[in-house]
């Protein structure tokens, strides 16, 4: 809390730009869940204080957002309308997030790369725009990125120019207002102002009549019949809410160049949601938009979250008349700056010339999250990510197989290997063996061992740590071994190596393992001497044992 007042003017100034911005979507996003208006007042108001409040993003903005208000709106229809159990559904799915927090599940939401990141930003920026276009042509376009760009054409016919002027002039405004002045009052602010002083002259759409009231207190209630769905609908609200605020926190992270805490801020979102819950409020998260407003109006620390929640309440406490008469039209002129702003231009300029994968990747995020959603999104796009990486390090992986030595740095080891003539192969892997190289590994050593060799050697004292399925690629190594009269040895394996070789191997008690790479050649001149003729003489070598 020492950060409070840190930044006291950008954080009023961000809050209060933030919370305007807000309101219109706080009302519409109540309504689409189904419990109604005020209760996406209530929950911008409890979800946007209590998580600035105790979260561990400093600059970011909480309220409803589309991904939760889809699975209310689903359990409000499966409820037959039953609020109570609704509001139970968000008190709860704090409660989850709390423990996520304490758990320290958030940290894995930092994995996240780049692209994919830039993808999301570049797509949510595309969103803003997309869905602001209708209002500055002077209509009110249906709900989703695909309803208001089928509904273009529709607005085109019928163009609103006192609209369309309205909000080209806020745009202009928010762009070209003079840094002189953006320290007292931020372009964003000073659009608002003069783009609703400008309306009072002309005919436009406007914000209209703001419900007013206070809130009453919700106490939990649990039906045996229903509390199945309520834990479920719960469950699915935390982690929505979860991936949705910590995404929001690595977009604040890209344009405050700070990091945030991910357990700090799952537990300020789970105090968030469990008052709403208690409030009569909809579950809320961190919303991308409302924080870059904040962050490009002035916001950095957490007062500024809490100064926006306190504007949505002043507006529920009778400041409504001066917010209902804001034109939809300089609403939309701040979010074309929004989403223009929020676009990973930096990256799509030099995209060209980095990898052409990262480059269709973001892009692919990027239609992703217009066209489908948010979390399929960054789900698709962190799973094709994480291939990627995979089959980059098994390629990697044997790229080092191949390097089949014909002298070995020990003298004593090149001396052995002389003394075979040709006779030993010797595979030796680097770094962890996974999945990603099990597919080829079989095929590969079969490809490149030397003709006349009488044993193989598969080096792993490089080797950290090993999956399963490598362990049955090393299996199909032995049988094609056994197969063709050679015989396979293991060398520089750890006790864990062994341990999964030997779980897993039904041809285990085929392989000879071996300390090191010295006592295994010794073993392997033995053989290739003896002919086959007799048992190899060796010390230290066992057979892998199934633990």
């Amino acid at each position: 809390m020492k950060n409070l007042f840190a930044n006291v003017r950008g954080d009023i100034t961000g809050g209060i730009t933030a919370g305007v911005v807000a309101l219109p979507l706080a009302l519409a996003l109540g309504v689409a869940s189904g419990v109604g208006p005020m209760a996406g007042m209530y929950g911008a108001i409890a979800v946007g204080f209590f998580a600035a409040l105790f979260g561990g993003t400093p600059s970011q903005i909480s309220g409803p957002t589309g991904p939760m208000v889809v699975v209310l709106a689903g359990l409000f229809a499966s409820l037959s309308g039953d609020v109570e159990l609704i509001f139970t559904a968000v008190l709860l799915a704090g409660l989850f997030q709390i423990l996520f927090g304490f758990l320290g599940i958030g940290n894995y939401i930092r994995l996240v790369p780049y692209p994919v990141i830039s993808g999301f930003m570049s797509g949510i920026g595309a969103i803003i725009i997309i869905l602001q276009i209708g209002r500055l042509l002077g209509h009110e376009p249906p709900g989703g990125t695909i309803g208001a760009l089928s509904y273009i054409p529709t607005a085109l016919a019928d163009i609103n120019f006192a609209t369309l002027a309205l909000g080209l002039g806020t745009l202009v405004v928010a762009y070209k207002w003079p840094p002189s002045l953006g320290k007292y009052v931020p372009g964003a602010l000073a659009a608002l102002i003069i783009g609703t002083i400008v309306s009072l002259f002309i005919s436009v759409p406007i914000l209209g009549d703001i419900p007013t009231g206070l809130p009453s207190l919700h106490l939990p209630t649990f039906e045996s019949s229903t509390l199945l769905l309520v834990l479920e609908a719960a469950f699915i609200l935390a982690i929505l809410g979860a991936i949705d605020s910590l995404l929001t926190s690595l977009v604040a992270d890209n344009m405050t160049r700070t990091r945030h805490d991910s357990s700090k801020e799952l537990i300020g979102q789970g105090i968030g949601n469990t008052v709403a819950g208690l409030i009569g409020g909809i579950a809320g998260a961190g919303a991308t938009m409302r924080t870059v407003v904040n962050i490009r109006s002035g916001g950095k620390e957490r007062l500024s979250g809490m100064v926006h929640a306190l504007v949505l309440l002043a507006v529920v406490l009778g400041l409504s008349p001066l917010a209902s008469a804001i034109p939809h039209a300089v609403l939309a002129g701040i979010l074309v700056k929004v989403g223009l702003d929020i676009v990973d231009w930096s990256y799509l300029k030099r995209a060209h010339s980095g990898p052409r994968w990262d480059f269709a990747l973001m892009l692919l995020v990027l239609g992703l999250t217009v066209f489908v959603d948010l979390i399929t999104a960054v789900g698709v796009g962190v799973v094709l990510a994480a291939l990627a990486y995979v089959r980059q390090i098994a390629q990697l992986q044997i790229e080092e197989l191949k390097k089949i030595p014909d002298t070995l740095n020990d003298p004593k080891e090149n001396a052995l290997l002389e003394k075979a003539k040709g006779k030993v192969s010797i595979f030796s892997f680097g770094g962890p063996l996974s999945f990603g190289a099990a597919a080829d590994l079989g095929h590969h050593v079969r490809e490149w061992v030397k003709p006349g060799s009488r044993v193989l050697i598969l080096d792993f004292s490089r080797v950290p740590t090993m999956d399963v399925s490598a362990s049955m690629a090393v299996e199909t190594v032995t049988s094609d071994a056994k197969s063709s009269g050679r015989q396979l040895m293991v060398c520089g394996a750890s006790d864990k190596i062994k341990e999964v070789l030997g779980n897993v191997n039904a041809s285990s008690a085929e392989i000879l393992t071996y300390p090191t790479l010295l006592e295994a050649l010794e073993s392997a001149v033995s053989i290739i001497e003896d002919s086959g003729k007799k048992s190899p003489k060796h010390d230290g070598s066992s057979k892998l044992s199934h633990a």
